[in-house]
């Protein structure tokens, strides 16, 4: 069998255009209330997606006293998202981001266990760290951690969450102390006795998702990673990315078989090349250009609102005011500096999918693409980020997959109950049964 396309679903209020909030067909309302979710997900399910991914926020995203992007409300708690997706589908698997930062290891071993469990070996961890300033306050710190601390810390935070995993050997009860080891488990940042409180979730582990851009990420994410979700706006870059990420794992003594890379992708979609054009007109209309500069601005963290929005956009002076730009940002100064772009340019770049990958275009023609991204390397799957949900979402499910399906890269039906299952990957073999 040819290689295969894995889909995940990157869930987010009203949609992944910042404007989606505004659409007629989207009752914003609906965000905070559980059949929102609920409908998404069973589309996705329908869909034969291999996952439901679900982000996190631990601050208002706000700026000189204005909420940035001027969404509806930032991410709901990810792991309730999940665990009420849990009950109503059968297969999908289900991905919740919980930061390394301002968490604990034995509350999230504990957290991503019960969720295995209770959907029969679903689970998925996005392993993150925090980088936002304005999140350190809300945790009882000045600021930030620095960068090369917080990739330490998540990497020790890692290995005491799967040795508390580990803790209890396959099929063990809590009647059988023989079975349940301590882990004694000691870092410069950790100090973990074990064993866990519950029995080996379902999966062994469940699967560990990353998202590394910078060369520390990168290395975090093939350290730790089976599935990785990255931004890349061509082919090029995204063959780039794939193979880098490759070398990191084999430098590692990981084989590449062991992950999945998956770029995020936000689709615009008509009947007609040009109805697609119509609608991504629709949604530019609904975002004023002064909620891409704010965007940009946080990127950035460079002051943009006082610039003329049809003044190129100045990549030098962005650079040079901050040195340990992040990759998403680099890759959007990069671009810029290839081609002629413009302050407005680049607001309408970030209002539309924050430099993830757009396309604009039919189902067919989608269908070519991301055929076209699996075949030559720059990816095993996608992320799909919808401008608007659930319409959009719907749309991919009921026009795209089956296209997908007629090329022969993509499942008609899952082939086993776990998400271990669907991503092809091994479960860890845990402690010897004694």
């Amino acid at each position: 069998m040819s290689r295969q396309l894995h889909l995940g679903v990157f869930i987010y209020p009203g949609g992944h255009h910042i404007a989606a909030w505004r659409h007629p067909d989207m009752q914003a309302g609906r965000i905070t209330e559980l059949d929102y979710y609920r409908e998404a997900a069973r589309i996705a399910e329908r869909g034969k997606f291999d996952l439901f991914f679900v982000g996190d926020a631990l601050n208002a995203r706000e700026r000189e006293g204005r909420v940035v992007g001027e969404i509806a409300i930032n991410n709901l708690d990810p792991v309730s998202i999940v665990s009420v997706v849990a009950s109503v589908t059968e297969r999908i698997g289900l991905v919740a981001t919980l930061s390394t930062t301002y968490n604990e290891p034995a509350a999230i071993a504990a957290k991503f266990a019960t969720l295995d469990h209770l959907s029969g070996g679903r689970a998925g961890w996005n392993v993150v760290t925090t980088l936002d300033e304005n999140s350190a306050p809300n945790f009882s710190r000045v600021k930030a951690m620095e960068k090369s601390l917080r990739y330490e810390r998540a990497a020790s935070f890692v290995e005491a969450v799967t040795a508390l995993w580990d803790s209890w050997e396959d099929g063990a009860t809590a009647r059988e102390p023989s079975r349940l080891h301590p882990i004694n488990y000691r870092s410069s940042f950790f100090s973990v006795d074990g064993p866990s409180g519950m029995p080996r979730p379902p999966q062994g582990w469940p699967v560990l998702v990353q998202a590394g851009g910078s060369p520390p990420g990168r290395d975090f994410a093939a350290r730790i990673g089976e599935a990785i979700f990255t931004a890349q706006g061509t082919l090029a870059s995204a063959q780039a990315f794939r193979a880098d990420i490759h070398a990191r794992m084999i430098a590692r003594g990981r084989s590449p078989d062991t992950v999945k890379i998956m770029p995020g992708l936000s689709p615009v979609l008509g009947d007609t090349e040009t109805a697609a054009l119509r609608r991504e007109a629709e949604f530019a209309e609904l975002a004023h250009p002064s909620v891409g500069v704010w965007m940009l601005s946080e990127m950035t963290k460079f002051r943009l609102y006082d610039h003329s929005l049809d003044a190129p956009l100045p990549t030098k002076d962005i650079r040079a005011a901050n040195p340990a730009l992040g990759q998403n940002a680099i890759g959007l100064m990069d671009r810029a500096e290839r081609e002629p772009m413009t302050l407005r340019d680049a607001a309408r770049i970030m209002v539309r999918s924050r430099v993830h990958q757009s396309f604009v275009g039919t189902p067919d023609q989608l269908a070519d693409h991301m055929t076209q991204w699996l075949h030559e390397g720059g990816s095993d799957g996608f992320n799909l980020l919808p401008p608007l949900f659930p319409h959009d979402l719907a749309l991919f499910v009921d026009h795209v997959v089956p296209a997908l399906q007629r090329r022969g890269v993509y499942r008609q039906d899952y082939t086993g109950p776990m998400l271990r299952d669907h991503l092809g990957l091994a479960r860890p073999a845990g402690r010897p049964t004694t």
